[in-house]
């Protein structure tokens, strides 16, 4: 479990037990994929919007075939929430963006 990512989430996720990169460069970011890729691990990696955002070609590569190492994002602590995956922003562009972060009304079932 690896976290890369803006120091503030990194501290929460080196205490419940990811290994963290704090502010990476672009050329750490695409060395730990890189690593990763060669060693054949199996990883779950959780980065923030701006490495996911970063043009790194092994985290290309990694989000392009997928398998055994998988890459979440997660937005910055003082950022409103908002849906920021490839599948989400197609969902955006079906729906409009406003309707992915409104609650829908559901009856009580009882």
């Amino acid at each position: 479990m690896l976290f890369l990512g803006d120091d503030s989430l990194a501290e929460g996720f080196s205490v419940i037990g990811f290994e963290t990169y704090p502010n990476p460069e672009p050329s750490a970011v695409d060395r730990v994929f890189r690593d990763l890729l060669s060693a054949r691990d199996q990883a779950f990696v959780i980065v923030d919007d701006a490495v996911m955002q970063m043009e790194v070609e092994h985290l290309k590569r990694v989000r392009r075939e997928g398998g055994r190492i998988v890459v979440v994002a997660v937005p910055p602590l003082s950022a409103p929430p908002r849906l920021g995956s490839e599948v989400a922003e197609r969902l955006a562009s079906m729906f409009g963006g406003a309707n992915l972060l409104q609650p829908t009304a559901t009856k009580d079932s009882t």
